[in-house]
């Protein structure tokens, strides 16, 4: 009886290791099957793989250097500022009314047959205009004041003068029925290019 209550004893005693071991064995085969799961799936692994450049071989023409930009944009500007100062030149002749055109011609009309300088040459001057103000336009304004003691009409004629004093152009301008000690400030307007630079030269004024 003593014999087999200790096998009895002994076998009590190596179930829970058993168990122990049992559970052991269990946990590894489960992390063994996911570490292999982890691993076999390669959607789960995130990629390294670095892009591929592309094939300049099969590109044409060459890249745009520095200085070609740079140039391309220095014409844009230039190409811009020109169309800029026409539109202010434009603006500015536009300004002129047709009133003042009209009184322009019939100036023009009456020193057909008038030899210079005319009768009215102390009556009238001419100022400079700033370039800046005129869309850069050589314009001068023609500053007439009747000195008489009646109503008068005048009309003077403008010429621009090349450096060697020769005339390239010649405008005409009027005022009409101007009171005693009244003054008319028209405009003589020259449409050649800046360059070269010409002169303004008061030609004739005749009073009428």
């Amino acid at each position: 009886m003593k014999a087999g209550a200790s096998h009895r004893a002994r076998a009590g005693r190596s179930r829970p290791v058993a168990v122990a071991l049992a559970v052991a064995a269990a946990s590894t085969l489960t992390l063994v099957s996911c570490s292999s799961d982890s691993n076999g799936g390669g959607s789960s692994t995130p990629s390294t793989e670095r892009p591929t450049p592309p094939d300049t071989a099969s590109f044409s023409g060459t890249a745009p250097s520095a200085m070609s930009s740079a140039e391309a944009s220095a014409r844009a500007r230039a190409s811009s500022a020109a169309a800029s100062a026409s539109a202010a030149a434009s603006s500015f002749e536009a300004s002129v009314s047709a009133e003042t055109e009209r009184a322009n011609q019939a100036a023009q009309n009456e020193l057909k047959n008038v030899k210079a300088p005319g009768n009215a040459m102390s009556e009238v001057a001419l100022t400079g205009k700033p370039r800046a103000q005129t869309g850069g336009l050589l314009a001068v304004v023609v500053t007439i004041t009747n000195k008489t003691g009646k109503k008068a009409s005048y009309a003077a004629q403008v010429d621009f003068l090349d450096s060697s004093g020769k005339t390239v152009e010649t405008r005409y301008v009027g005022a009409e029925n101007l009171a005693p000690g009244d003054k008319a400030n028209p405009i003589a307007i020259s449409r050649k290019p800046p360059q070269p630079v010409l002169t303004p030269k008061l030609v004739k004024a005749q009073r009428y």
